[in-house]
């Protein structure tokens, strides 16, 4: 595996992080073996002035991580079932992150198939944001940790070339749901959904 991408890789606007988390990889290693995939789908999640994202609420017990420093993790529990991984950016205090909405199995694929049970398909392992985190053992704990050392890292990976990549609208919400910050590996089997909403990427400075 790669080495694992240093803060300043995630002190950067969050469309460009989750651009470029395509290809890399998410390893998490527990006592009962280690598991890993490849990033092949991504959301951005802007911060305060994005409606869909967490920080609308403000620094918040459950928000604290969410608002950095960057290149820690911001797990929380959605639909009292399903925990989700965030990749949280820019300056310490913004609350902005990318969720990683789908993994290519890399490692570990016989302990993800245990942890996801009767799971009939291996492209059903990881394809979505409460998947990936079952089958890599992903829960609050980690909430906070920092992804360039320790269990829960990303790793540098191979590349994705522009012409591999679609941008989409953000799936599986309700505000803002138009606007295109989902990045996808065009064709990869474990991507959660086809393509909704294909849209050019809106230019957004750095605030």
């Amino acid at each position: 595996m790669g080495r694992s991408l240093p803060a300043s890789f995630y002190d950067r606007p969050t469309e460009l992080v989750a651009r470029d988390l395509l290809g890399a990889i998410l390893e998490h290693t527990l006592p009962e073996g280690v598991a890993s995939g490849r990033i092949v789908e991504t959301e951005a999640y802007l911060g305060p002035d994005d409606p869909a994202c967490h920080a609308v609420v403000g620094r918040t017990e459950r928000t604290w991580h969410l608002h950095g420093p960057p290149g820690i993790a911001y797990v929380y529990f959605i639909y009292g079932a399903h925990w989700c991984f965030n990749a949280v950016t820019r300056e310490e205090g913004h609350g902005s992150a990318v969720l990683v909405r789908a993994l290519e199995p890399v490692h570990g694929v016989d302990l993800m198939r245990r942890r996801r049970g009767n799971v009939r398909r291996d492209a059903d392992l990881t394809n979505g944001p409460g998947k990936l985190c079952q089958a890599l053992g992903i829960d609050g704990a980690l909430d906070g940790a920092r992804l360039d050392r320790g269990p829960l890292r990303i790793r540098a990976g191979g590349p994705v070339p522009d012409a591999q990549v679609e941008v989409t609208a953000r799936v599986g919400i309700t505000k803002a749901a138009d606007w295109p910050l989902r990045w996808i590996v065009r064709g990869n089997p474990y991507v959660s959904l086809g393509r909704p909403g294909l849209a050019k990427p809106r230019r957004r400075t750095r605030r």
